[in-house]
């Protein structure tokens, strides 16, 4: 009897560590360049670059979203098997955070709010950037845990591939809408070096 009261509170200790969010203090996400937003009144940017292709790839379980940090890439395992590979940015040195997470919620096109630390390193940024091609978040945004990390679309394509975000996970505007069409909340979110 008492080893299955030993039993029962192990598995009950696996289940609530294993739901557990540990998240490292952030107090902003960068400088005002971070984004590549210069004018939210200026032109748009030139979306006509071509988007590499994605090649599918085994890394996860079903229903599971891997961010390979180092590879720059975004794998979605469908519930039904198929993998899905995208190019991403990931954070600058510093500013990359790696764990497990579950999408919280999503939001089309989102309005982009600048930190505090932000808005006092560069006073020329509006408190709110409301949708539209000036929008660093780009047209869909996929929150993760607290909502302080997402994955969203970008007004800078140039920086897919990079290391350039202040800790959010970058994707062209195609990825990101195909992707928030198929995911929904709770998903499985895994963050690897």
């Amino acid at each position: 009897m008492k080893f299955l009261a030993l039993l029962a509170a192990a598995f009950l200790l696996t289940v609530f560590q294993a739901q557990a969010q540990i998240y490292g203090p952030y107090d902003d996400y960068g400088d005002y360049g971070d984004y590549g937003y210069y004018d939210p009144y200026g032109p748009p940017p030139d979306y006509g670059e071509p988007m590499p292709e994605r090649q599918p790839r085994t890394r996860s379980g079903r229903g599971t979203i891997i961010i390979a940090t180092r590879e720059h890439t975004l794998i979605y395992t469908t519930p039904r098997g198929e993998q899905l590979a995208y190019p991403i940015a990931v954070g600058r040195e510093g500013k990359q955070w790696y764990g497990t997470t579950h999408v919280t919620s999503k939001r089309r096109h989102p309005e982009w709010r600048p930190t505090a630390g932000m808005r006092q390193k560069n006073p020329r940024l509006p408190a709110v950037v409301r949708p539209g091609p000036s929008n660093p978040l780009g047209t869909r945004a996929i929150y993760l845990a607290d909502g302080l990390l997402r994955i969203h679309g970008t007004n800078d394509p140039s920086s897919i591939g990079t290391n350039a975000s202040s800790g959010c996970f970058r994707m062209y505007r195609a990825d990101v809408e195909e992707l928030y069409d198929m995911v929904q909340p709770g998903t499985r979110v895994i963050v690897q070096r």
